[in-house]
């Protein structure tokens, strides 16, 4: 079921299937977000939990038994509920069930909410232990952007610029299994700019941690077109369009990431994961805004 929410500066539509956001308007009704074109990508916003990227062989193990999960876990694939519908906002839940308990063994309630302020959309997710134990689990953002925005431009007149400059590594993958490598390599030195071309993702996405930077802006050279991701908060952020020609660049705030290629522990030993102990909560923000 699609929903739409605007105001004069903005106009939204969410799919309550993964309660995805699908389209994202300004107040000429230009659309910036990626069209989930299969011939490049087949989605437009999708949710990651209980995982960001991939756990090794697709399985991990909590106290001794094997549970098998693929890229990004269940949630962007599974109908939420609406629970609250206005003109500015949307709330969604999806609860646990008999079905995520054969794929992740902890009871939770996942909530996200669309809510247009201005000239920006925030995205909130909250996530709520409701077991009788601790759970773990990582969370993500995955959304795409169209690059070009226009049809008469191409995705080398865009840039991404960082709030501040940044002398950073990016985080390497093993290409091969998608998973973290324990490498890295010098990639800004005191810098804000990432001028994009397709080769950028010849080795996959561009990761990085702990930036000093809390918000990433997609511009161009030959309009005023722009947006900002405000990621305040995320430890990890990834860059992704898929290798090839592919119109779309996806900025991804995390938190977690993919196994570390060396990794054969329980689930609850995974490196950069999020815990919850009986009835807390997890909240976390980011928005878009457009310009």
């Amino acid at each position: 079921m699609l929903k739409t929410i605007s105001n004069e500066n903005l106009k939204i539509v969410v799919d309550s299937s993964g309660a995805q956001l699908i389209s994202i308007k300004n107040s000429s009704n230009i659309e910036f977000l990626w069209t989930a074109d299969k011939k490049y990508w087949g989605r437009h916003a999708p949710i990651l939990f209980p995982i960001v990227g991939k756990v090794k062989n697709n399985e991990y193990t909590v106290n001794g038994k094997v549970f098998e999960l693929g890229q990004h876990g269940f949630a962007r694939d599974l109908e939420f509920d609406l629970k609250e519908s206005s003109t500015s906002k949307l709330t969604y839940s999806l609860k646990y069930d008999e079905n995520t308990l054969k794929k992740y063994p902890y009871k939770f309630e996942l909530i996200i909410t669309y809510e247009i302020i201005e000239d920006s959309l925030f995205i909130n997710y909250e996530v709520i232990n409701l077991d009788d134990k601790r759970i773990y689990f990582s969370i993500g953002a995955h959304p795409g952007f169209k690059c070009p925005i226009l049809e008469n431009e191409s995705f080398e007149d865009y840039y991404l610029e960082f709030e501040n400059n940044e002398t950073i590594n990016r985080e390497c993958l093993n290409t091969e299994l998608g998973l973290f490598s324990r490498k890295s390599i010098p990639y800004l030195k005191n810098e804000k700019i990432i001028k994009l071309n397709h080769e950028l993702f010849n080795e996959d996405a561009l990761i990085f941690k702990n930036l000093k930077s809390s918000k990433i802006s997609l511009r161009n050279n030959k309009n005023e077109y722009s947006l900002t991701v405000d990621f305040k908060g995320f430890p990890f952020l990834g860059i992704w369009s898929q290798k090839g020609e592919s119109p779309f660049i996806c900025i991804e705030p995390w938190y977690g990431h993919a196994d570390f290629e060396d990794f054969d522990g329980d689930f609850s030993d995974k490196e950069d994961s999020l815990y919850l102990d009986i009835n807390k909560k997890f909240n976390c923000t980011y928005s878009i805004k457009l310009r």
